[in-house]
């Protein structure tokens, strides 16, 4: 009996690389080790072999502000009382495990159990234990013509409305620029008195006015991690309406103004460990129009992908001819709008284009897919990851956040 269920809890805990959203399967692993404690000890290799090994986690930083509990044997796990743990018959380090590997749309809900389910949840700890886990979920942030700020959790299929941002009406109908990071979306724009930042913490699910900073808008900016860079002042081409991204290691901004004349196709490569900038020409893809958005652009996998706003196509960088080569047509068009309105996006493994389209139901917001991994099969067409009615047709403000 005790072999059978082992290997069945073993196949449960493999099956977690599919779907490690899915907070019932822990549940019902969690109550299969409280009905047979004996068992913990032949599933722990399954848990904590590779990917999962505690030994190479980094958890003193809640450890310091509660009761060590340290590990029995496994005789003692059937018998073991809750005495304030998270989870009967699981050591804390377990527990929190379990819960960094649900789906982190179930997050508030277990705030709601007890007291400790709530410091825990608001703590922000489980966020920092996922990163060290590896696990990431990506949610998409979204602003709209006719919709304040939303995220929209893939897995779950479920959008969310955000507290309302208590930004002045100037900040409001200004031009911005989103950009997640870590747990936090930073929202820059333009207020009566001057440039302000307003942050939205998915943790505390509030937004606070972040302390002033020398920008303005329309720059280049992208994340990695809980790393944040944005620019266009401080380079060897001062540039605006630019773009940024992440690749290899090294940021990288391409495309901008100079002045009111058009466009320029130098971009310029910051290497995080000397500080230093290096130009690298002709790798614009875009075109030169003065009114055409900023270069809409997006890595996968380390692979550099653009929306060509003047062409509807997507392009993939060849890094070592240093061109670009067609892979899809765009599911929306871009030329109408100059690219403006419309997001194009990595969200993981995926490349996501999201724009409007009116139709006989009123005007609505589409979320398009493709992954590159699967090349070409199933010709031109972009799966739809969701559509939100009554959302307006025009894209002011799109971030991925991954945590």
């Amino acid at each position: 009996m005790v072999g059978s269920t082992g290997c069945a809890l073993s196949q449960l805990f493999r099956s977690f690389d599919q779907d490690h959203c899915s907070f019932q399967r822990y549940l019902l692993t969690y109550l299969l080790l409280v009905k047979n404690g004996s068992l913990f000890e032949e599933v722990n290799e399954v848990i904590f072999g590779k990917e999962l090994n505690l030994l190479n986690l980094d958890l003193t930083d809640l450890t310091r502000r509660r009761p060590v509990y340290k590990r029995q044997p496994a005789s003692n796990y059937s018998v073991q009382k809750s005495n304030g743990c998270l989870l009967p018959a699981l050591v804390d380090d377990v527990a929190q495990v379990c819960l960094a590997l649900s789906c982190r749309s179930d997050y508030p809900s277990l705030a709601c159990v007890n007291k400790r389910f709530n410091w825990l949840i608001r703590s922000g700890y489980l966020y920092k234990l996922r990163r060290q886990l590896g696990v990431r979920e990506h949610w998409v942030y979204l602003a709209c013509s006719l919709m304040p700020w939303e995220a929209f959790d893939p897995v779950r299929q479920r959008w969310m409305r955000l507290p309302r941002m208590p930004c002045d009406e100037c900040f409001s109908y200004a031009d911005k620029e989103s950009l997640a990071v870590g747990t936090q979306l930073l929202v820059f724009g333009r207020e009566l008195t001057g440039f302000a930042i307003w942050m939205y913490n998915l943790v505390t699910c509030d937004w606070s006015r972040c302390p002033m900073m020398s920008l303005r808008c329309l720059f280049g900016s992208s994340s990695s991690g809980e790393i944040a860079i944005v620019a266009g002042g401080n380079m060897n081409m001062p540039r605006r309406l630019c773009s940024g991204f992440f690749m290899d290691g090294k940021f990288y901004v391409i495309g901008g103004m100079l002045s009111h004349t058009g466009f320029f196709n130098l971009c310029e490569e910051l290497n995080l460990k000397t500080r230093t900038w290096r130009r690298i020409r002709n790798m614009y893809p875009g075109g030169n129009r003065a009114t055409q958005s900023p270069p809409l652009v997006a890595v996968v996998k380390n692979q550099l992908y653009a929306a060509d706003q003047s062409t509807n196509e997507v392009k993939k960088y060849d890094k070592e001819n240093n061109t670009w080569n067609v892979v899809r047509p765009l599911p929306v068009r871009a030329d109408s709008s100059n690219g403006w309105g419309l997001a194009f996006k990595a969200c993981g493994d995926k490349l996501l284009v999201v724009g409007g389209h009116r139709g006989p139901q009123g005007e609505v917001i589409v979320l398009h897919y493709w992954r590159p991994e699967e090349g070409n099969m199933g010709g031109a067409d972009w799966d739809i990851l969701s559509i939100r009615e009554r959302a307006g047709a025009f894209v002011y403000n799109c971030a991925i956040m991954g945590c």
